[in-house]
């Protein structure tokens, strides 16, 4: 185990009650999460105007009354939200200060164009400064995202050789990794695919210093608590779940179904919020989304 990682945030990670809120939207996901919001395109010129749009979004369901660590325990950002401020503090102070909320930093760079059936990440020539930098902010550990759109075992296998290179490195950065090998919702050979990436994480796992510590990020499988068995290595914190695009009803009913997953739900959570809201519609319908991902969430 590191010798800087924070001891409490590792114990709430593990252990408490919860889930994990994904605002990490970045590029072109922004625009769209803004648009949803109710904040047309025409809104702004340049991309630090978008950027400072949908921070003032974040930071309206950061300091919310019902986004409190009693349901959720962590959220992760994008780079520039971390680098930016709520109420004078940085967002990661901000959060575990005055919610005692741990936050985690989106370190990719987006996907490369698909090659055998998956997307795999595009490189990071900026890793260890990013992670110098979280740590200075005090984020315990990171996300990065990749695609698979077909059970293509060749592709499945570079795919998770990546995912364990990158977070090597973050493990020996003192944070802890969320591997998220995103299996696509629409594809027609889910199960396949899913069934193919458990047995190459298994491989490498095997064989992995199980003092790294690490967590997964899986889009909900096709059959129930396929990944369970994972915990059995040390270094498994814990396993997280995607919406992966379906509404928050079904993603939360699917949830369920699996032992031990935590929602990690962004389109889920932010579904029904709007920029034109008044502060009580706001706050009732973000309490109504946690409420529900939470249940999800507990149910073991």
């Amino acid at each position: 185990m590191k010798d800087y990682m924070d001891q409490e945030k590792l114990r709430i990670v593990r252990e408490r009650d919860g889930f994990v809120a994904a605002l990490d939207q970045s590029g072109g996901s922004t625009a769209k999460t803004l648009e949803k919001y109710g904040i047309p395109k025409d809104s702004w010129e340049t991309e630090e105007e978008m950027f400072e749009l949908i921070h003032q979004m974040r930071k309206r369901v950061f300091t919310s009354p019902v986004f409190t660590s009693e349901k959720i325990l962590g959220t992760i950002l994008f780079y520039k939200t971390m680098e930016s401020q709520v109420n004078g503090k940085y967002t990661a102070a901000y959060l575990w200060e005055d919610k005692n909320i741990v936050s985690f930093l989106k370190v990719d760079k987006g996907l490369e164009e698909e090659n055998n059936n998956v997307k795999l990440m595009k490189p990071i020539p900026d890793l260890e400064d990013q992670l110098r930098v979280a740590r200075e902010r005090g984020v315990f550990g990171t996300k990065m995202r990749s695609v698979i759109l077909g059970a293509n075992r060749e592709g499945i296998r570079e795919i998770v050789k990546q995912q364990f290179a990158f977070a090597k490195t973050i493990c020996d950065n003192g944070l802890v990794p969320i591997i998220e090998p995103e299996v696509d919702i629409n594809i027609p050979d889910k199960k396949e695919a899913e069934a193919i990436l458990k047995e190459e994480i298994k491989a490498v796992l095997d064989n992995w210093d199980q003092n790294d510590l690490i967590m997964f990020k899986f889009t909900i499988p096709t059959e129930a608590n396929l990944y369970l068995d994972l915990y059995e290595y040390p270094c498994l914190v814990r396993i997280v779940a995607l919406s992966g695009g379906y509404e928050t009803d079904e993603a939360c009913r699917l949830l369920r179904e699996n032992k031990r997953m935590i929602a990690s739900f962004s389109r889920a959570l932010l579904q029904n919020l709007f920029a034109y809201q008044s502060e009580e519609e706001f706050n009732d319908a973000l309490k109504d989304a946690i409420d529900e991902i939470y249940e999800a969430s507990i149910k073991d």
